[in-house]
């Protein structure tokens, strides 16, 4: 446990806690000005709030430059047309803006939080005329998981949330709404003991965890991880096919049903904030951490990294 005394406040934090990020200082990048953190505030009454018209992206910093930020851009402009948003900034304004903000901010590993929201015209389901609004935001930031955990593997339940259709939601997207399951899903896992939880799709297939997406291994060295169409495809996973595959690793992107579970003997998720975390328990299951995924996280760090691979 950390104590922190801030302007006369007292604030106790765990490891994975920090200061609150309204309480934060420096400068984030708000509509094309940079502005104190302070002051980068909106009404209370704005669409993006009330009915989830926001789309964003996560991006991490490793040693002063962004990871893949083009490839997150994209996504992000690809989020806001599913979301009938048009940008009033270029994909190349974006990708300035990130660079600049995190040279402001000195950081040099980190996270980096681009937002597109709609804002306070209309206030009601029609949102035509409604401001488009644009802010990106920098911190320092360690790991997602507890690193102790992480060397061990998480513990995960699964959810009793399931990733909606296909065709019920823009689920190809980072859209703010489509997280509410996965925060509801991820108290559940917290107030049982677990880290994270694993969320099943429509079907009742393995989907993915509540911000990542999931591998498994089987005794024959292969990687199983489940085909992305209900869910994002996330870029961290993208990446990990392409390393896992260059080691001559067979990667097979499949259905897979909970009852398979007992067939694998490794596990571990992907994501841009969960990088490569290896995983020892989906509820009766039991996974090792096994070296093929300790060489896939040594691969994938040197890579973020731009290190000679091992």
């Amino acid at each position: 446990m950390n104590i922190l005394f801030y302007k006369k406040k007292i604030y106790i934090f765990t490891k994975m806690e920090s200061i609150p990020y309204d309480k934060r200082s420096g400068k984030i990048w708000f509509n094309g000005k940079t502005v104190n953190w302070a002051e980068a505030n909106i009404h209370i009454l704005n669409h993006g709030l009330h009915y989830a018209s926001c789309v964003f992206e996560g991006e991490r910093v490793y040693e002063g430059e962004i990871f893949k930020l083009e490839e997150h851009t994209e996504r992000l402009f690809h989020s806001a047309k599913r979301m009938g948003i048009e940008v009033p900034y270029s994909q190349k304004d974006i990708n300035d803006a990130c660079k600049s903000i995190v040279n402001i901010q000195k950081v040099q590993n980190g996270y980096v939080r681009p937002l597109i929201w709609r804002g306070s015209e209309m206030m009601a389901i029609s949102a035509q005329k409604n401001k488009i609004h644009v802010a990106i935001a920098t911190w320092e930031w360690g790991s997602y998981f507890d690193p102790k955990l992480k060397l061990n593997g998480i513990k995960l339940n699964i959810s009793n949330w399931r990733r909606p259709a296909p065709n019920t939601i823009p689920w190809d997207t980072k859209a703010s709404g489509l997280y509410m399951i996965c925060t509801l899903s991820k108290h559940e896992a917290e107030a049982k003991g677990f880290t994270d939880s694993l969320m099943l799709d429509h079907e009742g297939n393995v989907a993915e965890a509540t911000g990542a997406n999931i591998f498994f291994k089987n005794k024959n060295g292969e990687l199983h991880t489940p085909i992305p169409d209900s869910f994002l495809d996330g870029i961290t996973r993208r990446e990990v096919i392409k390393i896992a595959k260059s080691k001559g690793v067979k990667v097979l992107e499949r259905k897979i049903k909970p009852e398979e579970l007992d067939d694998f003997i490794g596990c571990f998720l992907t994501g841009t904030a969960a990088e490569i975390t290896p995983v020892s328990q989906i509820s009766k299951y039991n996974f090792k951490v096994c070296d093929l995924i300790k060489e896939l996280i040594e691969s994938y760090q040197n890579l973020v990294t731009k290190k000679s691979a091992a």
